[in-house]
Protein backbone atom coordinates (compact mmCIF):
# COMPACT_ATOMS: atom_id res chain seq x y z
CA UNK A 1 0.00 0.00 0.00
CA UNK A 2 1.60 3.34 -1.18
CA UNK A 3 0.60 6.71 1.26
CA UNK A 4 0.98 9.79 -1.02
CA UNK A 5 1.97 12.41 1.99
CA UNK A 6 0.43 15.30 -0.68
CA UNK A 7 -3.12 15.44 -1.38
CA UNK A 8 -3.95 15.79 -5.12
CA UNK A 9 -7.83 14.94 -5.37
CA UNK A 10 -10.26 17.66 -4.54
CA UNK A 11 -13.82 18.91 -5.44
CA UNK A 12 -14.83 22.24 -7.16
CA UNK A 13 -14.97 25.19 -5.07
CA UNK A 14 -14.70 25.64 -1.24
CA UNK A 15 -12.24 27.48 0.75
CA UNK A 16 -9.55 27.63 2.78
CA UNK A 17 -9.80 29.63 6.26
CA UNK A 18 -6.94 29.79 8.52
CA UNK A 19 -6.93 25.89 10.00
CA UNK A 20 -6.10 27.26 13.70
CA UNK A 21 -5.07 23.39 14.45
CA UNK A 22 -2.03 23.79 16.01
CA UNK A 23 -3.76 25.29 19.26
CA UNK A 24 -5.27 21.67 20.43
CA UNK A 25 -3.53 19.30 17.77
CA UNK A 26 -0.59 18.23 20.15
CA UNK A 27 -2.68 18.09 23.36
CA UNK A 28 -3.41 14.44 24.10
CA UNK A 29 -7.01 13.16 25.02
CA UNK A 30 -7.22 13.67 28.73
CA UNK A 31 -10.21 13.35 30.93
CA UNK A 32 -13.06 16.17 31.26
CA UNK A 33 -14.76 17.13 34.20
CA UNK A 34 -16.68 14.83 36.31
CA UNK A 35 -20.13 16.65 36.78
CA UNK A 36 -22.72 16.58 39.81
CA UNK A 37 -25.56 16.51 36.93
CA UNK A 38 -26.18 15.87 33.63
CA UNK A 39 -28.83 16.84 31.06
CA UNK A 40 -28.94 14.20 28.46
CA UNK A 41 -30.98 15.67 25.62
CA UNK A 42 -34.03 13.50 24.13
CA UNK A 43 -33.42 15.01 20.92
CA UNK A 44 -29.65 14.30 19.72
CA UNK A 45 -29.89 13.07 16.08
CA UNK A 46 -31.65 13.26 12.68
CA UNK A 47 -35.50 11.12 12.74
CA UNK A 48 -38.00 10.92 15.57
CA UNK A 49 -37.55 12.38 18.91
CA UNK A 50 -36.87 9.97 21.93
CA UNK A 51 -39.69 9.74 24.83
CA UNK A 52 -38.31 9.31 28.25
CA UNK A 53 -37.95 5.48 29.52
CA UNK A 54 -37.57 6.44 33.34
CA UNK A 55 -39.38 8.73 35.48
CA UNK A 56 -38.54 11.60 38.18
CA UNK A 57 -36.44 10.20 41.48
CA UNK A 58 -35.69 6.42 39.66
CA UNK A 59 -32.63 5.19 40.05
CA UNK A 60 -30.41 5.01 37.06
CA UNK A 61 -27.08 2.79 36.12
CA UNK A 62 -24.26 4.29 33.85
CA UNK A 63 -24.81 3.14 29.97
CA UNK A 64 -29.17 2.97 31.13
CA UNK A 65 -31.09 3.71 28.56
CA UNK A 66 -33.19 6.74 29.49
CA UNK A 67 -35.01 7.62 26.45
CA UNK A 68 -35.90 6.60 23.38
CA UNK A 69 -38.41 5.95 20.07
CA UNK A 70 -40.18 3.16 17.98
CA UNK A 71 -39.61 4.84 14.79
CA UNK A 72 -36.92 3.16 12.52
CA UNK A 73 -35.53 6.34 12.27
CA UNK A 74 -34.27 7.21 15.76
CA UNK A 75 -30.94 6.31 18.71
CA UNK A 76 -32.07 5.92 21.99
CA UNK A 77 -30.10 7.66 25.07
CA UNK A 78 -28.41 6.74 27.65
CA UNK A 79 -26.88 7.72 31.08
CA UNK A 80 -23.70 8.54 31.39
CA UNK A 81 -23.55 8.51 35.06
CA UNK A 82 -25.24 6.43 37.76
CA UNK A 83 -27.19 8.47 39.74
CA UNK A 84 -31.13 9.72 40.52
CA UNK A 85 -33.23 11.59 37.88
CA UNK A 86 -34.07 14.53 39.35
CA UNK A 87 -36.51 15.90 36.62
CA UNK A 88 -37.36 15.13 33.33
CA UNK A 89 -37.42 18.96 31.97
CA UNK A 90 -37.03 21.60 29.04
CA UNK A 91 -33.48 22.54 28.60
CA UNK A 92 -31.27 24.47 25.92
CA UNK A 93 -30.36 22.97 22.73
CA UNK A 94 -28.22 24.29 20.77
CA UNK A 95 -30.29 23.99 17.11
CA UNK A 96 -33.86 23.76 18.56
CA UNK A 97 -33.98 26.34 20.99
CA UNK A 98 -35.31 24.51 24.13
CA UNK A 99 -35.72 20.46 24.51
CA UNK A 100 -36.84 18.33 27.13
CA UNK A 101 -34.02 16.42 28.77
CA UNK A 102 -33.43 13.84 31.59
CA UNK A 103 -31.83 15.46 34.19
CA UNK A 104 -29.69 13.21 36.33
CA UNK A 105 -27.46 14.11 39.59
CA UNK A 106 -24.58 12.21 39.32
CA UNK A 107 -23.20 9.28 42.10
CA UNK A 108 -20.85 11.37 44.31
CA UNK A 109 -18.91 7.64 44.75
CA UNK A 110 -18.88 7.00 41.07
CA UNK A 111 -15.66 6.22 39.26
CA UNK A 112 -15.36 8.37 35.91
CA UNK A 113 -15.55 5.96 32.64
CA UNK A 114 -12.43 6.10 31.18
CA UNK A 115 -11.78 5.26 27.20
CA UNK A 116 -11.40 1.64 25.68
CA UNK A 117 -9.04 2.41 23.30
CA UNK A 118 -6.58 0.10 25.38
CA UNK A 119 -8.48 -2.82 24.72
CA UNK A 120 -8.17 -2.80 20.67
CA UNK A 121 -4.99 -4.44 19.20
CA UNK A 122 -3.29 -5.73 16.06
CA UNK A 123 -4.69 -9.04 16.52
CA UNK A 124 -8.36 -7.52 16.25
CA UNK A 125 -11.02 -10.30 14.24
CA UNK A 126 -14.07 -8.91 12.78
CA UNK A 127 -15.04 -12.11 11.43
CA UNK A 128 -16.40 -12.63 15.10
CA UNK A 129 -19.46 -10.86 14.34
CA UNK A 130 -22.08 -11.48 12.20
CA UNK A 131 -23.83 -8.06 10.01
CA UNK A 132 -26.55 -8.81 12.06
CA UNK A 133 -24.59 -8.79 15.14
CA UNK A 134 -23.13 -5.57 14.34
CA UNK A 135 -26.16 -3.76 13.21
CA UNK A 136 -28.03 -4.44 16.92
CA UNK A 137 -24.97 -3.61 18.71
CA UNK A 138 -24.90 0.01 17.04
CA UNK A 139 -28.81 0.30 16.98
CA UNK A 140 -28.78 -0.48 20.96
CA UNK A 141 -25.33 1.60 21.89
CA UNK A 142 -27.32 4.84 20.56
CA UNK A 143 -24.62 5.65 17.93
CA UNK A 144 -25.43 8.26 15.57
CA UNK A 145 -23.05 10.37 13.12
CA UNK A 146 -20.49 11.92 15.47
CA UNK A 147 -19.13 14.72 12.57
CA UNK A 148 -22.09 16.46 13.03
CA UNK A 149 -24.90 15.20 11.05
CA UNK A 150 -26.56 13.15 13.90
CA UNK A 151 -27.86 10.58 11.37
CA UNK A 152 -28.27 7.09 13.11
CA UNK A 153 -25.75 4.56 12.46
CA UNK A 154 -27.81 1.83 12.53
CA UNK A 155 -30.19 2.67 10.00
CA UNK A 156 -26.82 3.49 7.97
CA UNK A 157 -25.47 0.21 8.35
CA UNK A 158 -28.75 -1.74 7.29
CA UNK A 159 -28.94 -3.27 3.99
CA UNK A 160 -30.48 -2.58 0.99
CA UNK A 161 -30.38 -4.93 -2.40
CA UNK A 162 -31.10 -2.13 -4.41
CA UNK A 163 -28.00 0.38 -3.06
CA UNK A 164 -25.36 -2.27 -2.45
CA UNK A 165 -22.10 -0.55 -1.23
CA UNK A 166 -19.44 -0.79 -3.10
CA UNK A 167 -17.04 1.73 -1.17
CA UNK A 168 -16.69 2.03 2.21
CA UNK A 169 -14.84 5.06 3.25
CA UNK A 170 -13.44 6.49 6.80
CA UNK A 171 -13.95 10.19 7.17
CA UNK A 172 -10.54 11.56 8.65
CA UNK A 173 -10.43 14.74 6.97
CA UNK A 174 -11.62 16.97 9.76
CA UNK A 175 -11.49 20.09 7.78
CA UNK A 176 -13.22 22.69 10.15
CA UNK A 177 -11.18 25.15 11.65
CA UNK A 178 -9.98 24.57 15.43
CA UNK A 179 -11.39 21.27 15.53
CA UNK A 180 -8.75 18.53 16.24
CA UNK A 181 -10.68 15.76 17.81
CA UNK A 182 -10.63 13.05 15.15
CA UNK A 183 -7.22 13.74 14.64
CA UNK A 184 -6.21 13.02 18.04
CA UNK A 185 -8.29 9.37 17.88
CA UNK A 186 -6.73 8.57 15.11
CA UNK A 187 -2.91 8.92 16.84
CA UNK A 188 -4.42 7.80 19.73
CA UNK A 189 -6.87 5.15 19.09
CA UNK A 190 -6.15 4.04 16.22
CA UNK A 191 -6.54 0.25 16.72
CA UNK A 192 -10.17 1.10 18.07
CA UNK A 193 -10.47 3.36 15.34
CA UNK A 194 -9.51 0.65 12.31
CA UNK A 195 -11.59 -1.95 14.60
CA UNK A 196 -14.80 0.06 13.93
CA UNK A 197 -13.88 0.84 10.21
CA UNK A 198 -13.90 -3.14 9.49
CA UNK A 199 -16.84 -4.13 11.47
CA UNK A 200 -19.16 -1.27 9.38
CA UNK A 201 -17.33 -3.10 6.45
CA UNK A 202 -18.73 -6.24 7.59
CA UNK A 203 -22.21 -5.16 8.93
CA UNK A 204 -22.75 -3.20 4.95
CA UNK A 205 -20.69 -6.28 2.73
CA UNK A 206 -18.39 -2.88 1.69
CA UNK A 207 -16.11 -4.07 -1.61
CA UNK A 208 -13.67 -1.73 -1.07
CA UNK A 209 -12.64 -0.35 1.94
CA UNK A 210 -10.55 3.43 1.96
CA UNK A 211 -9.41 5.78 4.77
CA UNK A 212 -9.65 9.82 3.49
CA UNK A 213 -7.77 12.01 5.61
CA UNK A 214 -6.43 15.90 4.43
CA UNK A 215 -2.30 15.89 3.80
CA UNK A 216 -2.17 18.67 6.73
CA UNK A 217 -2.53 15.94 8.95
CA UNK A 218 0.60 13.80 8.03
CA UNK A 219 1.22 12.30 11.16
CA UNK A 220 -2.14 10.71 11.01
CA UNK A 221 -1.77 9.08 7.60
CA UNK A 222 1.34 7.90 8.95
CA UNK A 223 -0.36 6.25 11.89
CA UNK A 224 -2.60 4.80 9.68
CA UNK A 225 -0.80 3.08 7.56
CA UNK A 226 1.33 0.98 10.18
CA UNK A 227 -1.68 0.23 11.81
CA UNK A 228 -3.20 -1.18 9.09
CA UNK A 229 0.56 -3.10 8.41
CA UNK A 230 0.14 -4.20 12.03
CA UNK A 231 -2.96 -5.43 11.07
CA UNK A 232 -2.38 -7.52 8.30
CA UNK A 233 -5.18 -5.12 6.40
CA UNK A 234 -2.89 -2.92 4.29
CA UNK A 235 -4.14 -4.88 1.38
CA UNK A 236 -7.53 -4.60 2.16
CA UNK A 237 -8.08 -1.14 3.20
CA UNK A 238 -6.39 1.59 1.24
CA UNK A 239 -5.12 5.07 2.79
CA UNK A 240 -5.65 8.39 0.47
CA UNK A 241 -4.56 11.82 1.02
CA UNK A 242 -6.48 14.29 0.03
CA UNK A 243 -5.69 17.74 -0.83
CA UNK A 244 -6.70 20.39 2.42
CA UNK A 245 -9.65 22.40 1.88
CA UNK A 246 -13.09 23.27 3.27
CA UNK A 247 -15.39 21.43 3.37
CA UNK A 248 -13.48 18.28 1.98
CA UNK A 249 -14.94 16.57 5.11
CA UNK A 250 -18.68 16.82 4.05
CA UNK A 251 -20.23 13.51 2.72
CA UNK A 252 -20.96 14.79 -0.74
CA UNK A 253 -17.33 16.49 -1.28
CA UNK A 254 -15.74 13.31 0.70
CA UNK A 255 -17.00 10.96 -2.26
CA UNK A 256 -16.20 13.21 -4.92
CA UNK A 257 -12.61 14.22 -4.13
CA UNK A 258 -11.40 10.29 -3.13
CA UNK A 259 -13.90 8.49 -5.93
CA UNK A 260 -14.83 11.01 -8.71
CA UNK A 261 -18.41 9.87 -8.08
CA UNK A 262 -21.45 12.88 -7.57
CA UNK A 263 -24.06 12.29 -4.69
CA UNK A 264 -27.23 13.05 -6.65
CA UNK A 265 -28.89 16.25 -5.42
CA UNK A 266 -31.20 15.61 -2.58
CA UNK A 267 -29.98 12.03 -2.64
CA UNK A 268 -27.92 9.81 -0.38
CA UNK A 269 -24.31 7.79 -0.74
CA UNK A 270 -25.86 4.57 -1.24
CA UNK A 271 -27.52 5.70 -4.47
CA UNK A 272 -24.29 5.60 -6.24
CA UNK A 273 -23.12 2.90 -3.97
CA UNK A 274 -21.10 4.52 -1.50
CA UNK A 275 -21.20 4.97 2.33
CA UNK A 276 -18.87 7.24 4.66
CA UNK A 277 -18.69 7.15 8.50
CA UNK A 278 -16.85 9.25 10.46
CA UNK A 279 -13.87 8.81 12.67
CA UNK A 280 -15.06 8.83 16.32
CA UNK A 281 -18.23 7.12 14.44
CA UNK A 282 -16.54 4.16 13.98
CA UNK A 283 -14.60 4.10 17.35
CA UNK A 284 -18.11 4.33 18.98
CA UNK A 285 -19.32 1.34 16.90
CA UNK A 286 -15.98 -1.19 17.92
CA UNK A 287 -17.18 -0.24 21.87
CA UNK A 288 -20.72 -0.82 21.09
CA UNK A 289 -19.72 -4.22 19.10
CA UNK A 290 -17.35 -5.81 20.76
CA UNK A 291 -17.66 -4.15 24.30
CA UNK A 292 -20.99 -3.64 24.81
CA UNK A 293 -20.97 -0.45 25.68
CA UNK A 294 -23.53 2.82 24.77
CA UNK A 295 -22.59 5.85 23.53
CA UNK A 296 -22.72 8.14 26.90
CA UNK A 297 -19.32 9.72 25.85
CA UNK A 298 -17.05 11.33 22.94
CA UNK A 299 -14.11 13.23 23.01
CA UNK A 300 -14.43 17.18 22.41
CA UNK A 301 -12.07 19.62 21.38
CA UNK A 302 -12.02 22.84 23.49
CA UNK A 303 -10.01 25.72 21.62
CA UNK A 304 -9.69 29.29 20.68
CA UNK A 305 -7.69 32.46 22.15
CA UNK A 306 -10.85 33.29 23.95
CA UNK A 307 -10.48 30.08 26.79
CA UNK A 308 -7.54 30.14 29.13
CA UNK A 309 -6.92 26.34 28.40
CA UNK A 310 -6.97 24.57 25.02
CA UNK A 311 -6.92 20.71 24.43
CA UNK A 312 -9.13 17.18 23.54
CA UNK A 313 -11.19 16.10 26.75
CA UNK A 314 -13.17 13.10 27.38
CA UNK A 315 -16.37 14.27 27.99
CA UNK A 316 -19.55 13.20 29.65
CA UNK A 317 -22.80 13.83 27.62
CA UNK A 318 -24.88 16.50 28.93
CA UNK A 319 -21.83 17.60 30.44
CA UNK A 320 -22.84 21.84 30.30
CA UNK A 321 -20.57 24.11 28.07
CA UNK A 322 -20.45 26.40 30.87
CA UNK A 323 -19.04 23.38 33.13
CA UNK A 324 -16.16 23.13 30.25
CA UNK A 325 -15.47 26.31 29.79
CA UNK A 326 -14.51 26.90 34.00
CA UNK A 327 -12.99 23.47 33.67
CA UNK A 328 -10.34 24.74 31.24
CA UNK A 329 -9.87 27.44 33.05
CA UNK A 330 -12.64 30.07 31.75
CA UNK A 331 -13.48 32.85 29.41
CA UNK A 332 -10.14 35.33 28.48
CA UNK A 333 -11.67 39.00 28.99
CA UNK A 334 -11.37 39.53 25.17
CA UNK A 335 -13.19 36.48 24.56
CA UNK A 336 -16.81 37.49 22.48
CA UNK A 337 -18.29 34.54 20.97
CA UNK A 338 -18.67 31.06 22.60
CA UNK A 339 -19.54 27.92 19.72
CA UNK A 340 -20.84 24.41 19.67
CA UNK A 341 -18.59 23.26 16.96
CA UNK A 342 -16.24 24.99 14.82
CA UNK A 343 -16.36 28.54 13.47
CA UNK A 344 -17.89 27.56 9.59
CA UNK A 345 -20.42 25.02 10.80
CA UNK A 346 -21.15 25.39 14.45
CA UNK A 347 -24.16 27.09 15.89
CA UNK A 348 -23.11 30.14 18.59
CA UNK A 349 -24.40 29.33 22.06
CA UNK A 350 -25.73 32.30 24.42
CA UNK A 351 -26.84 30.26 27.21
CA UNK A 352 -23.80 28.22 29.36
CA UNK A 353 -26.20 25.69 30.39
CA UNK A 354 -26.78 24.22 27.39
CA UNK A 355 -25.55 20.35 27.29
CA UNK A 356 -23.33 19.02 24.83
CA UNK A 357 -24.93 16.38 22.86
CA UNK A 358 -23.04 13.22 20.78
CA UNK A 359 -22.85 15.31 18.04
CA UNK A 360 -20.60 18.46 19.96
CA UNK A 361 -17.02 17.59 18.81
CA UNK A 362 -16.00 21.06 19.94
CA UNK A 363 -16.59 24.36 21.70
CA UNK A 364 -14.94 27.06 19.95
CA UNK A 365 -14.25 30.33 21.68
CA UNK A 366 -13.18 33.30 19.65
CA UNK A 367 -11.97 36.60 20.12
CA UNK A 368 -12.71 39.54 18.68
CA UNK A 369 -9.79 39.71 16.57
CA UNK A 370 -10.14 35.77 15.87
CA UNK A 371 -13.92 36.68 14.23
CA UNK A 372 -12.84 39.63 12.50
CA UNK A 373 -9.74 38.16 10.90
CA UNK A 374 -12.30 35.38 9.85
CA UNK A 375 -14.14 37.09 7.62
CA UNK A 376 -13.70 40.19 5.88
CA UNK A 377 -13.70 43.76 7.84
CA UNK A 378 -16.09 46.23 8.24
CA UNK A 379 -19.90 46.59 8.39
CA UNK A 380 -22.24 44.59 5.90
CA UNK A 381 -23.48 46.14 2.71
CA UNK A 382 -25.05 45.56 -0.53
CA UNK A 383 -24.21 42.55 -2.89
CA UNK A 384 -22.39 43.80 -4.81
CA UNK A 385 -22.58 41.01 -7.49
CA UNK A 386 -19.03 39.99 -7.61
CA UNK A 387 -19.99 36.27 -8.06
CA UNK A 388 -17.59 35.15 -5.35
CA UNK A 389 -20.10 33.40 -3.47
CA UNK A 390 -20.94 30.73 -6.83
CA UNK A 391 -16.98 30.19 -6.87
CA UNK A 392 -16.96 29.30 -3.62
CA UNK A 393 -20.18 27.17 -3.29
CA UNK A 394 -19.07 23.62 -3.20
CA UNK A 395 -22.60 22.24 -4.26
CA UNK A 396 -22.74 24.70 -7.38
CA UNK A 397 -25.42 26.25 -6.02
CA UNK A 398 -25.78 30.66 -6.59
CA UNK A 399 -26.52 31.49 -2.69
CA UNK A 400 -27.52 35.16 -3.15
CA UNK A 401 -30.40 34.32 -5.12
CA UNK A 402 -31.87 32.21 -2.50
CA UNK A 403 -30.61 34.27 0.20
CA UNK A 404 -32.67 37.61 -0.86
CA UNK A 405 -35.55 35.04 -1.66
CA UNK A 406 -35.52 34.38 1.75
CA UNK A 407 -34.72 38.07 2.72
CA UNK A 408 -37.66 38.96 0.84
CA UNK A 409 -39.69 36.28 1.99
CA UNK A 410 -40.07 34.83 -1.58
CA UNK A 411 -39.91 30.95 0.27
CA UNK A 412 -40.44 29.59 -3.70
CA UNK A 413 -37.96 31.18 -5.21
CA UNK A 414 -35.78 30.21 -2.69
CA UNK A 415 -36.74 26.70 -3.68
CA UNK A 416 -36.69 26.61 -6.92
CA UNK A 417 -32.91 27.91 -6.42
CA UNK A 418 -32.65 24.42 -4.62
CA UNK A 419 -32.70 25.76 -1.33
CA UNK A 420 -32.69 22.22 0.29
CA UNK A 421 -29.68 21.03 -1.23
CA UNK A 422 -27.18 23.68 0.69
CA UNK A 423 -25.08 21.78 3.25
CA UNK A 424 -24.69 25.40 5.18
CA UNK A 425 -21.08 24.72 4.79
CA UNK A 426 -20.71 28.58 5.25
CA UNK A 427 -17.97 29.04 2.46
CA UNK A 428 -20.37 31.65 0.92
CA UNK A 429 -20.54 34.12 3.86
CA UNK A 430 -16.65 33.54 4.46
CA UNK A 431 -15.99 34.90 0.68
CA UNK A 432 -18.34 37.59 0.87
CA UNK A 433 -17.28 41.11 0.50
CA UNK A 434 -20.35 42.56 1.42
CA UNK A 435 -20.01 40.33 4.85
CA UNK A 436 -23.87 39.16 4.35
CA UNK A 437 -24.71 36.23 6.35
CA UNK A 438 -25.65 34.47 3.55
CA UNK A 439 -25.78 30.85 4.79
CA UNK A 440 -27.53 32.50 7.34
CA UNK A 441 -30.80 32.95 5.56
CA UNK A 442 -30.40 30.05 3.59
CA UNK A 443 -30.87 28.24 7.36
CA UNK A 444 -33.38 30.57 8.06
CA UNK A 445 -35.57 29.81 4.95
CA UNK A 446 -35.03 26.31 5.38
CA UNK A 447 -37.02 26.24 9.11
CA UNK A 448 -39.45 28.70 7.82
CA UNK A 449 -39.80 25.80 5.35
CA UNK A 450 -40.03 22.97 7.68
CA UNK A 451 -42.45 25.08 9.71
CA UNK A 452 -44.78 25.80 6.44
CA UNK A 453 -45.20 21.95 6.13
CA UNK A 454 -45.30 21.60 10.25
CA UNK A 455 -42.18 19.12 9.92
CA UNK A 456 -40.51 21.57 13.20
CA UNK A 457 -42.53 23.35 16.07
CA UNK A 458 -42.92 27.53 15.39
Amino acid sequence: MSVNLLGRRTFPGGVHPPEQKELSADCAIAPGPQPKEVAVLLTQHIGAICQPVVAKKDKVQAGQKVGDAEAFVSAPVHSPVSGTVKDIALQSHPVLGRAMAVIIEADPEEKAKTPAADRFAADFDASRYSPEQIREAVRNAGIVGLGGAGFPTGVKLMPNKEYPINDLVLNGCECEPYITCDYRMMLEWTHQVVAGLMLAAKAVSAQKVHIAIEDNKREAVSRMREVLKAMGAKESISVVALKTKYPQGGERQLIRSLLGKNVPTSGIPPMINALAVNVATAAAIAEAVVLNNPLTHRVVTVSGLGIARRGNFYVENGTTVGEMAEFCGGLTEDAVKVILGGPMMGFAVADMSTPLTKTAGAITVLTEREVTQAKHAGETTACIRCGRCLEACPVNLNPTRIAHAVMHDRLEVAKDYFMSACIECGCCSYVCPANIELTGYIKTGKILEARAKKKMPS
